[in-house]
């Protein structure tokens, strides 16, 4: 049975003589979001020498394979939402047995909204190695693309099909300040902006990233409302959507922290849960976007005794 050293690259027989009771591995590897030109030499190698390949879609990984002109030596079998949990302990099995597993989704990175995740935790919790081959990233390329700030960011997957989840989602994301990344299906993009327009505001700026590597790529930027509009004509492709963070003000608004009064109100909250008050000052500073200082001034200040 072949191993994988650590590039996920097949060893010559004189390496696995020389570690013989070494067990296989798992990888996981970044397949091309379009493009093929994007498929790295480590993961053509990988794909030619891994006993095991599971894929999302092992169609798509036949026509990734075909394209790359290469043949695929090892199993593949499928490996999906629906037979992720039971497909991951069969998997570290056959790690635990020496074989090297390579794991694919239709296009990015494994794990990344995608199954992976149960496998590595699988993997780790039975002690078998696990390594990533890196690649293409439709986050990540989104981001870029984006013409926001991405000093921080977070990334939020897809938001619930149905409105009043969807509505609950968002409603919790307002105040955050990070950039967030979201995936959506072509055919619910224009509600899913709609509501974003409705729970962030209109004015917010975000980036529509369409087919992205591929030839039809498009990324349309303004505000949620002008996407929103845009969003109104049929559109097709693989979409990722970023959208800014809620700035110093709108943090602010959302919180309900924007004086004195509402300062001293939220500290007393938390002060009765059991905070105690220096903790429960920073909090509220933070959550307010003003100094420390401030806040403590206006507890004393409520505290102290009218004229």
């Amino acid at each position: 049975m072949r191993t994988c050293d650590d590039a996920g690259v097949e060893r010559g027989p004189s390496e696995e003589l020389q570690a013989p009771d070494v067990a296989g591995k798992v990888v996981l590897a970044a397949t091309p979001l379009g493009n093929v030109g994007d498929a790295s030499p480590r993961l053509v190698e990988l794909l030619r020498t891994a006993d095991i390949v599971a894929a999302e879609d092992t169609r798509r990984l036949r026509r990734l394979a075909a394209s790359l002109e290469i043949q695929i030596t090892g199993r593949v079998v499928s490996y999906f939402e629906g037979n992720e949990r039971d497909r991951a302990r069969e998997l570290i099995d056959e790690a635990l047995g020496g074989a090297c597993i390579a794991v694919v989704t239709d296009a990015g990175m494994p794990s990344v909204s995608d199954p992976g995740y149960r496998i590595v935790a699988e993997a780790a919790a039975r002690g078998v190695s696990v390594t990533a081959l890196p690649g293409p990233s439709a986050v990540l390329t989104a981001l870029a693309l984006s013409g926001l700030a991405v000093d921080r960011f977070c990334f939020e997957g897809f938001l619930p099909r149905k409105a009043g989840e969807r509505s609950s989602r968002i409603a919790a994301l307002a105040a955050e300040p990070r950039t967030m990344v979201f995936f959506e299906a072509p055919h619910r993009l224009h509600a899913m902006l709609d509501a974003l327009a409705a729970g962030l505001g209109d004015s917010r700026l975000a980036a529509v990233c369409r087919e992205l590597t591929k030839t039809y790529e498009e990324v349309k930027r303004g505000t949620l409302g002008e996407l929103a509009l845009w969003a109104e004509s049929e559109i097709r492709g693989e979409i990722t959507v970023v959208v800014a963070g809620a700035s110093p003000d709108e943090q602010r608004q959302v919180s309900g922290l924007v004086d004195a009064p509402s300062w001293v109100a939220a500290v007393r909250d938390r002060e009765a849960e059991g905070m105690d008050r220096r903790t429960a000052i920073a909090e509220v500073a933070k959550l307010a976007g003003v100094q420390r200082r401030l806040v403590y001034d206006s507890v004393v200040q409520a505290k102290a005794p009218q004229p």
